[in-house]
């Protein structure tokens, strides 16, 4: 993949998109995030645009009339590019590209761009392509006048200048290769995986920069790159928590979710965001000092929702405690979200009371049991031995006694090795 830097900084206009005149505050919200979204990739934001409509204009999606007035707030204040809060159809950002005259940039195009930037490890940049060239296949057209005005900056990151000057035939056997590269790397992962299931995991979600990494540094004393932008962390990341006299236990940081985060987006990092899939418990991070993030929360919910693993055991970590203004909110929330605890990364606050609990919840995660096996069936032994910890182990003539500690999620294997036992007696 090629990358683009720009010396200077782009100058663009933010637009959103208001329907049916009751969520324009909503909008403005969204915009504000936006503003950050840019400033992540690069840009510098001059001004904000929102129109207020019954429905999406299909051809201009804001409007012929509105998209008039944009052209000439653009050429007024001297912006390079136009940034849609929303996806554009392919005849949508062609038609707005057409008639501003100005590079189009929509929220999907944007959030790409930013992955591009982020993206560290062979598989996320291999995600990354995949993505972009999926998006820019339709849009083929609109990228052949960006290539034609010999333009660089946001919005054109990724393949490379040289690979949009492809015919569509080259790009689908591009994203049949990528595609072919992701199951083998997937492959290899999880064989790393299976040497590391019988060891209790922990995954960090939660919404873009609300502080994981940072937790996750506190937690296991490693230096994850921390940054105060959104999408700092991109690769999903794994690190031992740091418990004196305990089980280990694996930390994994993921990338954080975002709201209007595209369902496609979702789907092209499936695979880095299995490693939540796999994990024993979930951390739910919340930035508590965030004016929304009730929202957050939801928003986070709804895309665990979509990985089908909205049902995982939880505990919600309110994060940035130190930044809030009105402490009264913690009695509702201690009643809300449970189990939940309250700590702060970057000051160390409560983190032992973070430690207590995760290591509550993965004693409770494993059961205790007495065995009584004939001697003859070693092959369950061995087994035994793969699928729980084995506390202690006694020989009386024909029979052995087995103490074990295994995890829930081995006590259905076990049971059915016994009851097989119990039948061939």
């Amino acid at each position: 993949m090629h990358e683009v830097n720009s010396q200077v900084k782009e100058r663009a206009i933010l637009v959103g998109l208001s329907l049916n005149n009751g969520d324009r505050w909503n909008t403005e919200d969204h915009l504000e995030e936006l503003a950050l979204l840019a400033d992540t990739a690069g840009a510098v934001v001059i001004d904000k645009v929102i129109q207020e409509k019954d429905k999406i204009d299909p051809s201009y999606f804001i409007g012929r009339g509105k998209a008039e007035f944009i052209t000439s707030l653009a050429k007024e204040i001297n912006a390079d590019l136009l940034i849609f809060d929303d996806d554009l159809s392919p005849a949508q950002a062609r038609n707005l590209e057409r008639l501003t005259g100005k590079k189009i940039v929509d929220r999907s195009g944007l959030i790409l761009d930013i992955f591009a930037r982020r993206a560290k490890t062979r598989e996320a940049r291999t995600q990354v392509e995949l993505a972009q060239l999926k998006y820019l296949l339709p849009r083929l057209t609109r990228q052949w006048t960006h290539l034609s005005r010999q333009e660089a900056g946001i919005g054109t990151r990724g393949p490379g200048e040289a690979q949009l000057e492809v015919d569509r035939r080259v790009i689908r056997k591009r994203i049949n290769s990528l595609t072919k590269d992701l199951t083998k790397i997937k492959s290899h992962r999880e064989v790393r995986r299976r040497h590391r299931q019988d060891i209790y995991k922990v995954a960090l979600v939660g919404y873009t920069n609300v502080g994981k990494s940072t937790l996750m540094n506190a937690l296991t004393q490693s230096k994850v790159f921390v940054e105060d932008r959104l999408f700092a962390t991109l690769d999903a990341t794994i690190r031992r928590i740091k418990m004196s006299n305990q089980r280990p236990i694996l930390l994994i940081d993921t990338v954080g979710f975002l709201r209007k985060l595209p369902h496609h987006l979702v789907a092209s990092f499936m695979s880095t965001l299995e490693e939540a899939k796999v994990a024993d418990v979930l951390l739910h991070v919340v930035d508590i000092s965030h004016p929304v993030f009730f929202e957050q929360i939801a928003v986070v919910k709804d895309v665990l929702s979509q990985l089908q693993i909205s049902n995982k055991p939880t505990l919600y970590v309110f994060n940035k405690v130190d930044k809030l203004k009105h402490k009264a909110i913690l009695t509702r929330l201690k009643s809300e979200y449970k189990p939940s605890v309250y700590v702060s990364a970057t000051k160390g606050l409560f983190l032992e009371d973070l430690k207590s609990e995760i290591l509550q919840m993965s004693n409770d995660a494993v059961k205790e049991m007495e065995l009584s096996l004939d001697i003859k069936f070693a092959s369950i032994i061995s087994k035994l031995y793969e699928l729980a910890e084995v506390l202690e182990i006694d020989y009386h003539d024909s029979v052995v006694m087995i103490k074990i500690k295994a995890p829930q999620k081995n006590l259905h294997e076990i049971n059915r090795m016994l009851q097989k036992q119990t039948h061939k007696n």
